[in-house]
């Protein structure tokens, strides 16, 4: 996860420097079709106007670092409103810091004697009117762009610590079966408007009636039920057996079994089930085994 999480930022990395320099170029270009077309000056070529827009966006980028260390440290604080606007007040904090040091770096560079009114209202405001919406929607942009990518590394950090939890789970799960039973001990039975509840333990057999069951207790009860075969089947103990499309039976409550035509299998209550012939081989192997034990 540490390595995905290095990889993504590194993509991130490579953006950024790629919509920077695409950037770059277009406001050179612009740039110098201005001053071609309105002859502001003669002799200016494309890579000395390059040159000058690279360091003032590589300024950009480096100050940006310190946009990247704050979302970094307050990603937990994303929710709040103080944060968003602690957020916009350092972007307008960073874009007035760049337009400050552009113009003492290219006052420096003309070679211009520093004047504060020649600063102020020279230098500063050709930058605010020509930097400052770029810088800004440029700072706008990777503020959310990190904003995604820090939700997402939380996001991946979560989904993580669940997978964990599920495993641990599973783990704990198969060492508490092979202590426990996760089959039912119990079935509820609606009976009007109340609910009775039969232990599994005491149940003979169980034999489908249309849409219901009908669930037979050693006391002689018989009880409908709501459900299907098949499905309760899958709930109840190895000790009940399918004998009959139409039939499941508690073993424990078999007192005999004969093969006479058809198969039969007799219970301790005096009922009395068919086998069929698709589940004869199951009652068989069943019993045998119980012989053997």
């Amino acid at each position: 996860m540490m390595f995905s999480s290095i990889t993504r930022f590194k993509r991130l990395l490579v953006f950024v420097a790629l919509a920077v320099m695409l950037t770059i170029t277009f406001e050179t270009a612009q740039q110098l079709y201005y001053i071609n077309r309105y002859e502001i000056a003669f002799g200016v070529t494309f890579f000395e106007l390059l040159k000058e827009q690279s360091y003032q966006w590589i300024l950009w980028m480096v100050l940006g670092f310190s946009l990247f260390s704050y979302i970094k440290h307050t990603k937990s604080e994303t929710n709040s409103r103080a944060y968003y606007v602690k957020l916009i007040l350092s972007i307008l904090g960073l874009v007035v810091l760049n337009i400050l040091i552009i113009s003492i770096l290219q006052m420096t560079f003309n070679g211009v004697s520093f004047s504060g009114s020649l600063f102020f209202n020279e230098y500063i405001v050709f930058y605010i009117f020509q930097k400052a919406p770029m810088y800004t929607l440029g700072y706008i942009a990777i503020s959310g762009i990190l904003h995604l990518y820090f939700s997402n590394e939380k996001l991946q950090i979560k989904v993580q610590q669940l997978s964990d939890v599920k495993v641990a789970n599973e783990l704990l799960y198969e060492k508490l079966s092979a202590y426990t039973d996760d089959k039912a001990q119990v079935l509820t039975i609606k009976i009007g408007n109340k609910k009775r509840v039969v232990p599994v333990a005491q149940i003979s057999w169980i034999e489908s009636d249309d849409y219901c069951v009908k669930v037979h207790t050693e006391d002689g009860d018989s009880l409908s039920m709501r459900t299907s075969l098949k499905a309760l089947e899958g709930k109840l103990g190895a000790n009940f057996l399918r004998v009959h499309r139409k039939a499941i039976v508690n073993m424990d409550f078999v007192k005999e079994f004969t093969l006479a035509n058809p198969p039969k299998i007799i219970l301790h209550t005096q009922d009395e089930i068919q086998v069929s012939k698709s589940q004869l081989k199951g009652v068989r192997d069943f019993l045998g085994t119980l012989e053997i034990s």
